[in-house]
């Protein structure tokens, strides 16, 4: 018999995106196959029978051990993508949340998503700007920058 292949499948994400004015907080990722440093808001898989919503809240408190309050949809975007040379496809829900925290509203705060001891990634506030122009790192999902500057 020969190796069983891995059915592909949609993964169901829904990712919150902290915003203050000109400021979002996004987690930094590197992608070695391409030597491409990356940026998303935080988040992550939606159970099955979990909202969106609730997947969000339940993600930030796992990851960041943080609460969000003022959870509200934004949007939908579909991300078809290749991550380490693996191929991709989620559909995001992408949601606005706010920290309960003050002390995750510092511009300056960086702080390291884990799943239990395993550091999955750093983050923090970026400027909008940082991601616009030739030279900006992506920011993923595609199409969130053009969400978030139609949602104002």
């Amino acid at each position: 018999m020969g190796k069983k292949r891995k059915k592909k499948r949609i993964r169901p994400l829904a990712l919150c995106v902290f915003r203050r004015e000109d400021m979002i907080f996004v987690a930094r990722g590197y992608d070695a196959r391409k030597d491409e440093t990356f940026y998303r808001p935080v988040g992550g898989r939606i159970e099955f029978g979990e909202r969106g919503c609730d997947a969000v809240i339940r993600e930030v408190r796992e990851e960041l051990n943080a609460e969000v309050t003022n959870v509200t949809y934004l949007g939908a975007l579909e991300n078809i993508f290749t991550y380490e040379n693996a191929p991709g496809h989620e559909i995001v829900l992408i949601y606005n949340g706010r920290f309960t925290d003050p002390v995750l509203n510092a511009d300056d705060v960086c702080v390291q998503g884990r799943d239990g001891a395993r550091v999955l990634y750093e983050a923090g506030w970026r400027p909008l700007e940082f991601f616009q122009g030739n030279a900006a790192p992506p920011l993923y999902p595609e199409g969130l920058l053009e969400l978030l500057e139609d949602a104002g």
